[in-house]
């Protein structure tokens, strides 16, 4: 099964992603094209999943962009990852459970570089350092065909997080690999590439 790889140097628009993701989706469903793993940074961007409700938006002149992905609102911007993925389940494990728990070990995986013990949790979607939330993740998945994917905050301004209830979580608190005190390595994308094909067996 053929995976094409991109990684994008320039800040991604969310609205030009999710056009990407929807048409490979689609071309997956009809048996053409190749799964997808895509790693970018986007502009500043608040996103409501299929679960947002709006008293968690705190600051009301933000603009809230819908989408189908699980989950609730959470923030876009400079400095996190986003790692988008388009996957096609029908020829690989049928088990959406364990497609989380693989992106859960492929982002422990890649903050261990970091020095950073991070975790997940049975009760909260995400993975977190301390009780604080460095990455979140939503997946939707549709005729089997895996989408959407994770984001994982690096050196981001956390400071719009305050506009927002994230994800939902409003006694949790966020926090990034800078925030943690930890230096930024080199090669980050190269890097979470790599751990990305090594877990990718799994799936």
């Amino acid at each position: 099964m053929s995976l094409e790889i991109k990684i994008s140097k320039n800040k991604v628009s969310y609205a030009k992603a999710m056009n990407a993701l929807n048409k490979r989706v689609e071309s997956l469903k009809n048996s053409q094209g190749n799964e997808l793993l895509w790693i970018l940074e986007h502009p500043i961007t608040f996103t409501g999943g299929i679960r947002a409700k709006d008293e968690e938006i705190l600051d009301k002149s933000i603009k809230i962009v819908k989408t189908n992905r699980g989950g609730k609102i959470t923030l876009h911007n400079p400095g996190q990852k986003v790692v988008y993925f388009v996957l096609n389940l029908n020829k690989r494990k049928k088990d959406i459970r364990n497609l989380i728990n693989q992106v859960e070990k492929i982002i422990i995986e890649f903050l261990e570089f970091f020095n950073i013990s991070a975790h997940s949790d049975k009760d909260n979607i995400g993975i977190w350092v301390n009780n604080k939330k460095i990455a979140a993740i939503g997946i939707r998945v549709t005729n089997w065909i895996a989408y959407h994917g994770f984001s994982i905050n690096i050196n981001n301004n956390l400071a719009p997080y305050s506009k927002i209830i994230p994800c939902g979580l409003d006694n949790k608190k966020v926090t990034s690999v800078k925030n943690e005190g930890k230096p930024i390595i080199k090669n980050l994308n190269l890097k979470l590439k790599e751990i990305f094909m090594k877990n990718l067996k799994n799936i």
